[in-house]
């Protein structure tokens, strides 16, 4: 498919594409290997998925100290 970049550098995505992401309205834009990426994000209010990350996080059996743990020893392999 063919895209053009127009005067102000605004591309308009093909429809068939477009319609393949129906609910997204945001892309992270990259360049790799002298290619143009476009990668679907999903914006989502932080308390959300911090909730989500705790839930998981329990269900796991993961805890505060766990965690606290995990950030000294990561904080010490820095040095």
């Amino acid at each position: 498919m063919l895209a053009k970049k127009t005067t102000k550098n605004q591309i308009t995505l093909p429809k068939a594409i477009a319609n393949a992401f129906p609910d997204t309205d945001y892309f992270d834009v990259r360049i790799k290997n002298n290619q143009i990426l476009l990668l679907p994000v999903k914006i989502v209010p932080a308390g959300l998925s911090l909730e989500s990350i705790r839930r998981k996080m329990k269900q796991l059996g993961v805890t505060e100290k766990d965690v606290e743990g995990a950030v000294q020893w990561a904080r010490n392999k820095k040095k």
